[in-house]
């Protein structure tokens, strides 16, 4: 009887043998202890176990060179992981833990907000990718890693285990917190990748929000469906221990939702204050929702943004007057991307939150004609009302003549000098009127 031989050596990283090739193979699927990989997985990387029996020979095919991801910003980048590898099924910090067994009878329940929420914390985080690598809660940083740890399945699944743990659903019933995953039977290196759904991002139902991990970090983006390339391979699924609550079924994106749900909007009951849906607003939109909305911007201190309307189709300055509402919020980055969505909507139609460029709107009964009547080239007896309240309170000295009907910059900068006198500063007090300005100049 053959006795087995094991044999400790560090083999050489170019040897062509198919034992090597197989054991770089494996390595690349393993964590680096540094990056929190387990002991065990460390302690492969320093020996190779060779099992000698008698006819007995290992011959698995070389891995392929896959080629370099191009940099953020670049058409390859925007294009998607075309060429990102994934780490294999793990538990958390890349151990054994529960990972490689089947999928729990009763997954742990979830609701979409929450898949949403931690999506999103990634998303902040510029969580880098790296298929070896593992994030401080212990999921994998790579796409398959990314949606284990927002569906909160507590291990590290790839794209060929993940639809173990969900539904086949159709595109007509995606809903943000499902999923798009395409896994390449033959070849998983070669274009597998999967996303968060995040909602439709117009009425054609071509575009979505995917909250995805893709070289270099995690990223939230508008995306053709069902991807840049591969389009025809993603297959819709739906996590099977998904609860409800959270997100209205609507299969929107949520941007400009705070992380804390839709506020409170104190209107009486009957008003139309329910978010319409995405699909109304955005670039090709033309309807009465656009038309609304221009005119709740204007009554927030949007007005500057508009030459003309607000009108019923879609503009540069319907989005850059949104963006100024969600940026005043506090908002940034995809949360103030110049789209409304339902957190968006209920401040504007609830008079809650801050104006465009002024402080919190706390009454909204001070009166205000909006701020289309002040700005260059408008005249109106509102001009002249506003420059006379100016003098009356001592913030006339820029006035060479008037005040008269037409708006001037000696206007601007005696509505600046007043506003700098509540202690506002920057874009609070840039000159221009708001609700708030003009409640505490006629009080």
């Amino acid at each position: 009887m053959t006795v087995p031989v094991f044999v400790e050596f560090e083999p050489a990283d170019d040897c062509p043998c198919a034992g090597c090739a197989q054991q770089r193979r494996t390595l690349a699927h393993a964590a680096r202890r540094r990056d929190g990989g387990h002991p065990a997985a460390h302690g492969a990387r320093r020996a190779l176990v060779l099992a000698a029996a008698a006819g007995t020979v290992l011959a698995t095919p070389a891995a392929e060179e896959l080629p370099a991801a191009g940099p953020v910003g670049s058409p390859a980048a925007d294009a998607g992981p075309e060429h990102a590898p994934q780490g294999q099924v793990s538990g958390l910090y890349g151990g054994a833990g529960n990972g490689r067994g089947r999928p729990a009878a009763e997954p742990r329940p979830t609701t979409r907000a929450e898949i949403i929420a931690r999506a999103r914390s990634w998303i902040a985080a510029r969580v880098p990718y790296s298929q070896n690598g593992f994030w401080s809660d212990g999921y994998r940083e790579d796409c398959s890693g990314f949606v284990s740890m927002a569906w909160g399945l507590g291990s590290n699944q790839w794209t060929g285990s993940l639809s173990r743990y969900a539904v086949r659903i159709t595109k007509d019933g995606l809903r943000p917190g499902d999923i798009l995953l395409y896994h390449n039977e033959a070849n998983p290196s070669a274009g597998s990748h999967v996303t968060i759904f995040g909602g439709w991002a117009e009425g054609s139902r071509t575009k979505y929000l995917a909250y995805e991990l893709a070289p270099k970090h995690a990223r939230k983006q508008v995306t053709p469906y069902a991807y840049w390339s591969n389009a025809g391979k993603y297959v819709p699924y739906r996590y099977r221990g998904l609860i409800g609550g959270g997100l209205p079924d609507t299969g929107l994106p949520d941007t400009g939702l705070p992380e804390t749900g839709l506020p409170e909007t104190g209107l009486p009951d009957g008003f139309p204050h329910s978010f319409p849906g995405l699909s109304h607003f955005g670039p090709g939109a033309d309807n009465s929702w656009v038309t609304r909305l221009g005119k709740l911007l204007v009554a927030r201190g949007g007005g500057a943004f508009y030459r003309t309307g607000p009108g019923p189709r879609w503009s540069t300055a319907d989005r850059d007057a949104t963006r100024a509402f969600q940026r005043a919020q506090g908002w940034r980055g995809a949360e103030a991307d110049g789209i409304p969505g339902p957190g968006t909507w209920a401040y504007l139609v609830g008079g809650k939150g801050r104006d465009i460029g002024g402080p919190a709107a706390t009454d909204r009964r001070s009166g205000f004609p909006g701020v289309r009547h002040f700005r260059p080239g408008e005249s109106s007896g509102h001009v002249t009302q506003l420059g006379r309240q100016l003098v009356k309170k001592g913030y006339g000295k820029y006035y060479l003549s008037g005040p008269g009907p037409r708006w001037t910059e000696a206007d601007r900068r005696n509505v600046e000098t007043f506003q700098r006198a509540q202690g506002w500063r920057g874009r609070e007090a840039d000159g221009y009127p708001g609700p708030e300005t003009w409640r505490r100049l006629f009080r």
